[in-house]
């Protein structure tokens, strides 16, 4: 039997470690659906599961990587066959199944959406699970009824993968985007993307009162903690901020004061679970909505030899925009 290359997280001893191995399809878990992996992407999420540094590995071993994009080998799923190109994020990947840092994965076909046809895996993979949140999180603020005429729309961590996606989605969609970062370098690049305007991490990043001066219709936070508490206390009337993520801690210093005295609504956004006519509709969408200059602008491809490393810099918030995996 043919041999692949991953990367496996290990326990041994209670301690953890993540390294290059040599895996036999006989390895892979359950699923109805082969696929030779042609891309993977770096997430957050993966340079914990490398570092040991947050418990998101469920089972041991693992292989991290919470988005792929490949070719499908073979198919007992009545929905795909032989040499169609496919998405997978989420659902499980690198946390209880294994993910994208392999050459090859065996996974249940309903977490399988099929390329648009816009789309190259490489292009896919930069999207990944950083896109498909952001889409997510347009969709939640579209659903409660908000719309560019109501204002700036404000996205945190806006030069990370969840935020860069929020803002570009945002402005394509027509709103006036506000962008806070703690990178002032970056800020050429947020322009180029959509922003409009600038705004500093450390203005949101303290307590602060729990109502400020109104300044937002809409946002997208991927950072939690203060800075959530921050955007909720300056957000209009009736505006919502949909939240993704917790780089900035799980706790929330905020009052109830945002949503009884202004009626701003808290939207939770989240993207593991399959849900796949949603992943369809999104995919979809991005398709359409995303330049695909812009996509590229936002990626840099390096080797499968460079993931583990890469993985490890990310917690340390060294990693701009997306970073691609190229699993040749």
């Amino acid at each position: 039997m043919s041999t692949f290359r991953a990367v496996r997280i290990d326990v041994q001893s209670g301690a953890q470690s993540a390294d290059y191995v040599e895996m036999t399809e006989d390895e892979l878990m359950p699923g109805d659906v082969d696929l030779a992996v042609l891309y993977s992407a770096i997430n957050y999420k993966d340079g914990l599961a490398v570092t040991g540094k947050a418990p998101v590995v469920r089972r041991f071993p693992m292989i991290p990587g919470v988005d792929l994009a490949g070719r499908v080998t073979r198919s007992a799923h009545a929905g795909f066959a032989p040499g169609d190109l496919v998405v997978a994020t989420g659902c499980g990947l690198g946390e209880a199944h294994f993910g994208g840092f392999a050459q090859k994965a065996r996974l249940p076909g309903e977490w399988l959406v099929k390329l648009p046809g816009a789309l190259t895996p490489a292009r896919a993979m930069t999207i990944g699970t950083a896109g498909l949140t952001a889409m997510f999180c347009l969709f939640a603020l579209e659903r409660h009824g908000l719309s560019p005429a109501d204002g700036t729309a404000v996205v945190s961590g806006a030069s990370g993968g969840v935020g860069s996606f929020a803002v570009a989605l945002l402005a394509q969609a027509g709103w006036r985007v506000a962008a806070i970062t703690g990178r002032p370098a970056e800020a050429d690049y947020l322009r180029s993307i959509g922003a409009a305007e600038i705004l500093a991490r450390e203005d949101f990043s303290s307590p602060g009162k729990a109502l400020q001066t109104q300044r937002f219709a809409a946002g997208v936070d991927t950072v939690g903690g203060a800075t959530l508490a921050n955007m909720l206390a300056q957000t209009r009337f009736d505006g919502a901020i949909a939240a993704c993520g917790n780089v900035g801690g799980m706790d929330l210093p905020a009052s109830v004061a945002p949503f009884i005295l202004r009626g701003v609504s808290l939207l939770g956004v989240e993207s593991v679970r399959p849900r796949i006519n949603l992943r369809r509709e999104a995919w979809a969408r991005l398709a359409t909505d995303l330049d695909v200059a812009m996509i590229d602008a936002m990626c840099e491809i390096i080797p499968f030899d460079q993931a583990l490393e890469r993985a490890r810099s990310i917690v340390g918030g060294k990693i701009r925009g997306r970073v691609v995996i190229e699993m040749r």
